[in-house]
């Protein structure tokens, strides 16, 4: 795990890429390094930070250079011991253990063939002496970032978009419909990216820049085509065993010549996860989190440490618990720097602040349960969208008496809240809608009304736009199955776009690599082998993968009730950051400079502290935006703060 940058043709393109790779610093202060050579009529220049995990002597060091090519490469590959024997096998010698070296191998036998055989989480740049060309490529599934930016024949390409930002000396202006689209989804869809003129190169693809000028690109996994595959194999009664598949990629991501631990939370897939990492290394390390016991009354959040303490208990596990009581006022602005684009889920300090424990006892690697929810159902949006078809064959008199009578229950008094409350106005907010916009509503901020009353009129456009690109992407398969459609639309959205994009930078802050065995090419295609009615039993989101966990689980971790990645926001809110609150609502930048409306942002506030609605994540995401925007308008990045 590392941070890559480089340039091709570009101006000043070796101060550019040091500079590039100081600002990448956090994600490897192993060791730093740079190459340099002719490209046509300019110059490539590429740098490395590395964290070393696989190879620690110098022969892993990179950028890697042998016989004419030169890589530098940000992952691992859990695949690479067979790999390294097949091309062993061919007659390759190789000089370390390394997998970077055995992917350069790899592509010097295989070229962009060898990118569908890769299993694991990466993203590179490899430059031909021979051609003069430059290939730049990214994981399946988007597990890894790679940033780029284009000006005529030249280009730069980067692990974090700060990188890009600050070299470019602030010429990048906020890009107003990722802006936008940030707002809806209190993220940036990595079809999109907050500063225009940049872009993320998308996941399963490659990009090939030549000496006289052309680009090519190229796509060598999709996940829509993976998805008709399950979807064939389950007509064909095909059944996987899911068990096993998991297994195996959980000691596959095992791989490492430095120690690894586990999120542990209590919850069901970290528990899976650990549970079989346990068996494969007696004594492994996790970590877990709890929080203020006034927040988790406040915010009605169940007691997982109680079950994450029984799991340690049962697996051996040696198990660090952190209280999550933190400065958020503190925290904000430094994680909306590592963060790179506006993200409003407070999940990732969750993150950060573990690997930053895990990091200072000596532990690098990192083992998350991150990507099951989406691939098996186990979100309550799954099941609520389930329900709202049974729902809209209820009469409409009784729906409207209600939607009625639920609409006049508080959310929360004073000294506690009510998660079913919440729960139910969030249900009753999407049941009527269709399909799509349904599934869309069940977990984005606003309705098309609510987002075009909170921007700037001339913003309306992109509002439509962004509304537009998910209903696109949404429909964008032939699959009969609404549980598995549910499933696709998260695996090309919400899980890259969001989880996986938090997880990567708030971890790399920390210098630590999180590795997420579900989000592994073999378990994906498992995953969409299973049909939705396997996924979603009665009531029970993932059902297919608690079958599979009770072959080590015991049942009452298995199907306790689903358990929480997150923070009590609403303590937060009312409490810590509510004077903050109020400076952002009526003379943050936002407001001042037109982009937000001052009353619709009043009106939030006013509704949530009347405990009527609970907007805790909505003005939660308005703090992250202001961070980020003021920090991306002024060009002070992490040194740009609000007076609290």
């Amino acid at each position: 795990m590392c941070g890559i940058a480089g340039t091709y043709r570009w101006p000043d393109g070796k101060v550019v890429t040091d500079r590039l790779t100081d600002v990448l610093a956090h994600r490897g202060p192993d060791g730093s390094g740079g190459y340099s050579h002719s490209a046509g009529d300019g110059d490539v220049h590429l740098g490395h930070r590395r964290l070393a995990i696989i190879d620690l002597s110098e022969t892993g060091a990179q950028p890697m250079v042998s016989g004419g090519l030169a890589l530098t490469y940000n992952g691992e590959l859990y695949n690479a011991p067979e790999l390294r024997a097949e091309l062993a096998a061919a007659g390759v010698r190789f000089r370390g253990t390394s997998d970077t070296e055995v992917l350069l191998e790899a592509w010097r036998r295989w070229g962009t063939g060898c990118l569908p055989r890769l299993r694991g989480m990466f993203a590179f740049g490899i430059f031909d002496e021979r051609t003069g060309e430059l290939v730049l490529a990214r994981d399946q599934l988007g597990i890894k970032p790679l940033f780029l930016l284009r000006r005529g024949e030249g280009l730069v390409f980067a692990s974090e978009l700060k990188a890009l930002a600050a070299v470019t000396g602030g010429a990048l202006e906020v890009d107003h419909g990722a802006l936008v689209a940030s707002l809806l989804y209190y993220w940036v869809p990595d079809s999109r990216c907050a500063l225009r003129g940049a872009e993320k190169l998308p996941p399963g693809s490659w990009l090939r820049c030549r000496p006289d000028g052309r680009v090519e690109r190229g796509r060598y996994w999709h996940l829509k085509d993976v998805a008709a595959a399950g979807r064939e194999r389950a007509r064909a009664g095909e059944r996987p065993d899911l068990a096993a598949v998991v297994e195996e990629s959980t000691r596959q991501h095992l791989l490492s010549d430095v120690p690894v631990a586990t999120f542990l939370s209590g919850g069901l897939d970290s528990s899976y996860l650990t549970a079989l990492a346990a068996r494969h290394r007696p004594g492994i390390s996790a970590y877990t989190i709890g929080f203020r016991a006034e927040d988790a009354r406040f915010e009605a959040m169940p007691d997982d440490l109680r079950y994450a303490r029984q799991v340690a208990g049962r697996f051996g596990v040696d198990l660090h618990e952190i209280e999550i009581a933190p400065d958020v006022l503190d925290l904000l602005p430094r994680m909306t720097y590592h963060l790179d684009e506006p993200i409003g889920d407070p999940a990732a300090i969750n993150t950060y602040l573990i690997c930053e424990a895990a990091r200072e006892a000596g532990v690098k690697v990192m083992l998350s349960g991150m990507g099951a929810d989406e691939l098996f159902a186990g979100y309550r949006k799954h099941l609520a969208n389930l329900l709202a078809l049974r729902y809209q064959r209820v009469p409409r008199a009784l729906r409207r008496g209600v939607s009625g009578a639920v609409d006049r229950l508080p959310v929360a008094t004073s000294r506690r809240g009510y998660r079913s409350v919440r729960f139910a106005k969030r249900f009753l907010s999407f049941a009527d809608l269709p399909e799509e916009t349904a599934f869309r509503r069940s977990y984005t901020m606003y309705d098309r009304e609510e987002l075009l009353g909170l921007v700037a009129p001339d913003l309306a456009g992109a509002v439509d736009d962004v509304l537009a690109e998910h209903a696109e992407v949404y429909a964008d398969n032939d699959l009969d199955d609404f549980v598995n459609r549910m499933c696709l639309g998260d695996a090309r959205m919400f899980l890259p776009g969001l989880n996986l994009a938090y997880t990567d930078r708030s971890s790399m802050a920390a210098s630590t690599e999180v590795r997420v065995p579900y989000v592994d090419v073999d378990v994906v295609e498992a995953a969409f082998a299973v049909p939705g009615d396997r996924k979603i039993v009665g009531r029970q989101g993932k059902a297919v993968l608690k079958e599979a966990a009770t072959s080590i689980l015991p049942k009452e971790i298995v199907y306790r009730p689903k358990g929480l990645f997150s923070a009590p926001l609403r303590a937060w809110m009312s409490r810590d950051l509510a004077p903050l609150v109020r400076e952002v609502v009526h003379d943050g930048v936002l407001v001042s400079s037109g982009i937000l409306r001052r009353d619709a942002l009043a009106r939030l506030v006013a509704e949530d502290a009347a405990g009527q609605r609970d907007f805790s994540k909505h003005l939660w995401h308005v703090l992250t935006l202001e961070y980020w925007y003021r920090g991306a308008t002024s060009g002070s990045g992490e040194n740009a703060r609000l007076t609290a």
